[in-house]
């Protein structure tokens, strides 16, 4: 599993659904979190981004996501 460099989620206000950013060089995936509230909390989001990260193959240290509300 390759080590992504950041992770950022932020809400996507038109959409009304988090949208996970996983970067890795040049390299970015980006991803919807469906069915996750607005007001999830925080330990509720980073384990969200880092399940999707794996998912898609990357290692992703949860205390290093970064929320953008």
């Amino acid at each position: 599993m390759m080590k992504a460099e950041k992770t950022t989620l932020n809400w996507d206000p038109a959409k009304k659904e988090w949208h996970v950013r996983i970067q890795m060089g040049e390299e970015v995936i980006k991803r919807a979190l469906s069915k996750t509230p607005q007001d999830a909390s925080e330990d509720v989001l980073r384990s969200k981004a880092v399940e999707t990260a794996k998912d898609e193959g990357y290692d992703v240290d949860a205390a290093q996501v970064a929320i953008q509300r």
